[in-house]
């Protein structure tokens, strides 16, 4: 590859994932969700399963523990989250999803899948799905985390 396909291919991947990234805040704002911004999708995407330290989301993020500490706060006193115990160290404090948070989270695959439907229509699925595989074998391991 050229100088100048490299750079084409990181513009490329760039505006796609800033694209994909305001089109699904745009369906979470549209599905009522107007009091979370596009970093909290990310937090939200570490804890839907389990829960996470804030140690956890910082590393997630990128961010220091003191800029993650303060999202979670703005999260838990908006009802999005819940600081508890954690069932394994009694030191830390476990982050989870509300129920709120939890149908949040929901009006965001909702809004992801509104997002990628026209990339289905322009290239199709069959190439959609390999342009998914060769990204996940590219990054395997992630983070999902802002590109700002």
């Amino acid at each position: 590859m050229n100088n100048s396909d490299v750079m084409s291919l990181t513009a490329g991947l760039l505006a796609a994932t800033g694209s994909l990234v305001q089109d699904i805040h745009t369906g979470v704002v549209a599905h009522g969700y107007s009091d979370v911004r596009p970093t909290h999708g990310f937090v939200f995407s570490l804890l839907a399963p389990d829960g996470a330290t804030v140690t956890e989301i910082a590393a997630h993020l990128g961010f220091t523990r003191q800029a993650a500490s303060q999202i979670v706060d703005e999260l838990e006193k908006k009802g999005y989250v819940r600081r508890g115990p954690h069932p394994d160290d009694a030191r830390a404090r476990l982050v989870e999803l509300t129920d709120l948070g939890r149908r949040c989270t929901r009006a965001a695959e909702q809004a992801a899948m509104e997002a990628v439907r026209p990339w289905v229509e322009l290239i199709g699925e069959e190439r959609l799905l390999a342009l998914r595989d060769e990204l996940l074998r590219l990054a395997p391991a992630g983070p999902i985390r802002p590109s700002w």
